[in-house]
């Protein structure tokens, strides 16, 4: 073969690699025009015992039955459920609880632990603000008290006998307490280690209060922020990418929802169908992600314009592709940080209706803790200052934890604050 045959057989192969570059088959890539992502996948087949268990307990457990009973007596493990305390009965928000988890797992954990240098990079960063490490030790203990105490500890019960019982190192008035537990010296009742943080007027141990109300703390921080998430994300990178008049409709939209009185409509709802956990949880989740579409849509609008993004709509790339592997990305560590600072508010609303009796009575929550030892602050005061105290460590927390997740995951926003 000639030199001259050589230098036209390496064009026209060149010509060949350049056309195949310039014309990229993202079906061939990206498995589809709408493929699932791992995660997605991983979060589908997680979530199906889940949902598997849900529709048992809707289908074959009666009211008065309590689910795993239930399911270990179809199974033929009925004692085996009972020697392991398998005595449990979810109900729909404890299953709602259990999917956001997952979404959690699959969409936070998973992708830090498959990038272990920006993982990496991200704790060296926020290890600098030592507030915020101890916050997320605080938040880790909440985490694993609201996740594990249940199953650990039972749910307080009432005793009026045993009303009123001090703190471990602490004494009352022996004759404000029916039944004093511990030493009684000098008309003064010492308390004991059997309730470390003393009882409430109706005789409730205040510690497994306070361990039963981390548990609803936990489960407003959760499925709050992954309906916000959901519905926020969705809305605010649809109005951004979409523009024109779709981005005209979902803003206005998004000003209605902003301007619409959460506490009032609320209160209608608590008038019609009464008090409930489950209904707060909707209510101010449906109409707080407002903000966080608006910030969503201001991200996603400087990120549209990066050349990347363009190259990758150029090479043919999907609009869904393009949405789903550049814009949501590059907008999640802005997302994270403001859905980190919303978690406050949601807990502090709770507890607010809480204290003034709008809240639901039937669950063990900080505020309806707080609600309950108002009454007895004079002699009894460990009832509000327990509740209390744990629910401004957590708020804190919170706030420290969001202002060091933006430093760590946004530095551009730390340079403009310092300039």
């Amino acid at each position: 073969m000639t030199m001259a045959s050589e230098q036209d057989t390496g064009r026209r192969e060149g010509g060949r690699e350049r056309d195949r570059f310039d014309r990229i088959d993202w079906d061939e890539h990206a498995g589809g025009g709408i493929g699932l992502s791992a995660s997605t996948v991983g979060l589908l087949a997680s979530a199906l015992p889940i949902a598997a268990l849900a529709a048992y307990d809707r289908r074959f457990v009666g009211e008065r039955e309590a689910t795993f009973e239930a399911l270990g007596r179809d199974l033929g493990l009925a004692a085996l459920f009972e020697t392991l305390g398998m005595d449990y009965d979810p109900g729909s928000l404890e299953y709602l609880f259990g999917f956001t988890l997952l979404c959690f797992v699959w969409y936070l954990l998973v992708p830090l632990y498959r990038n272990p240098r920006m993982t990496r990079y991200y704790w060296r960063e926020f290890k600098r603000n030592r507030p915020a490490v101890v916050s997320l030790g605080w938040l880790l203990v909440v985490f694993a008290g609201g996740l594990f105490g249940p199953l650990l500890l039972s749910a307080p019960e009432q005793d009026v006998l045993l009303g009123h019982q001090p703190p471990v190192y602490l004494s009352i008035d022996a004759t404000n307490v029916a039944r004093c537990l511990g030493e009684t010296v000098g008309g003064r009742c010492h308390g004991t280690w059997e309730y470390p943080l003393g009882t409430t007027q109706g005789g409730e141990g205040v510690f497994r209060n306070v361990v039963y109300g981390m548990t609803i703390s936990v489960q407003i921080a959760f499925i709050t922020t992954t309906i916000v998430a959901a519905i926020g994300i969705t809305v605010g990178t649809v109005s951004a990418y979409a523009g024109g008049w779709v981005d005209e409709i979902l803003m206005r939209f998004v000003d209605i929802v902003l301007s619409f009185p959460t506490l009032l409509f609320f209160l209608l709802i608590l008038y019609i169908y009464g008090a409930g956990l489950g209904m707060f949880i909707l209510v101010f989740s449906l109409f707080a992600w407002g903000g966080t579409a608006r910030y969503v849509r201001s991200k996603a609008l400087s990120v549209a314009e990066e050349p990347y993004v363009d190259s990758a709509r150029l090479s043919g790339a999907s609009t869904f592709r393009v949405v789903r592997r550049h814009v949501v990305p590059n907008t999640a560590s802005s997302i994270v940080t403001q859905l980190t600072l919303l978690v406050p508010g949601f807990l502090l609303a709770e507890a607010q209706l809480a204290f003034l009796g709008l809240g639901d009575a039937g669950i063990h929550s900080w505020g309806q803790l707080i609600s309950a030892g108002r009454s007895d602050l004079a002699f009894a005061p460990w009832i509000v200052l327990a509740p209390g105290i744990a629910l401004f460590l957590t708020i804190l927390a919170f706030n420290f934890l969001g202002d060091a997740l933006l430093d760590a995951l946004n530095p551009e926003a730390e340079a403009e604050n310092q300039r």
